[in-house]
């Protein structure tokens, strides 16, 4: 009977594997070749896989770009959500982060999301799942801020500069990015969370009282601090 199962239930995972391997090179072909020269062919070559293959699990190049999408945006929110579970929900969390997630993307150069100016370029429909996870996203950063006119002026922000890269039409240089990115961990910074965060915070003992003699040989670690910015960002 068990042989029966195994044969009536064949393993998922190498599906898997290959849907995987064939979203993976169709990012890539789109970084190397160009968006415009996505073709099903020529992403069935270099994941390796059948033309019959790739068709199984994306019967249109369509079905291929939309899945490019949601991969992006599905990754995206893992990033953040992730972020959110390590502060344990704690006020402004997702308006640094997403402020951190560029910083780094920034940082290591990144290129623009080749899958998803594939998709765009091809159908201007798949902004349709874009629009709502930013929709999404803003609402929930929203929620989370102490100050949501705060949280409102970080996501433009960061859109705006998202938005002159993914067109490739960047006209504010390495310096002006980081006066921007600054400024924005400052109101961060000064944001009512932040301020109760401090008045909460235990007074420090006067210089050469017993209690600061004390403390000094347990040397808490100091907070996370900005690059491009003087203040705490953690």
């Amino acid at each position: 009977m068990s042989s029966v199962a195994s044969v009536a239930k064949p393993p998922s995972r190498p599906r898997l594997r290959a849907r995987d391997k064939i979203l993976a090179a169709a990012e890539e072909l789109a970084r190397v070749a160009g968006p415009g020269n996505l073709s099903l062919d020529a992403v069935a070559a270099r994941a390796g896989v059948s033309k019959g293959g790739l068709l199984y699990h994306f019967p249109t190049k369509a079905k291929l770009l939309e899945a490019l999408v949601e991969q992006f945006l599905a990754s995206f929110d893992q990033s953040l959500r992730e972020r959110e579970a390590e502060s344990a929900g704690a006020p402004d969390t997702l308006v640094r982060a997403y402020l951190d997630f560029l910083v780094g993307e920034q940082l290591c150069h990144r290129p623009p999301p080749s899958g998803l100016l594939a998709a765009l370029g091809e159908d201007p429909s798949f902004l349709a799942p874009v629009r709502r996870f930013d929709r999404s996203l803003l609402d929930r950063m929203k929620a989370n801020a102490s100050d949501p006119t705060l949280a409102l002026i970080v996501f433009l922000s960061l859109h705006g500069m998202k938005s002159l890269q993914l067109l490739n039409i960047a006209s504010v240089d390495e310096e002006e990015f980081k006066t921007v990115v600054a400024r924005l961990y400052d109101l961060i910074a000064q944001s009512p969370a932040a301020a109760v965060a401090r008045k909460a915070a235990p007074p420090s003992p006067p210089p050469g009282s017993g209690k600061a003699r004390a403390a000094r040989p347990a040397k808490a670690r100091a907070p996370a601090r900005s690059r491009y910015s003087g203040r705490a960002t953690g």
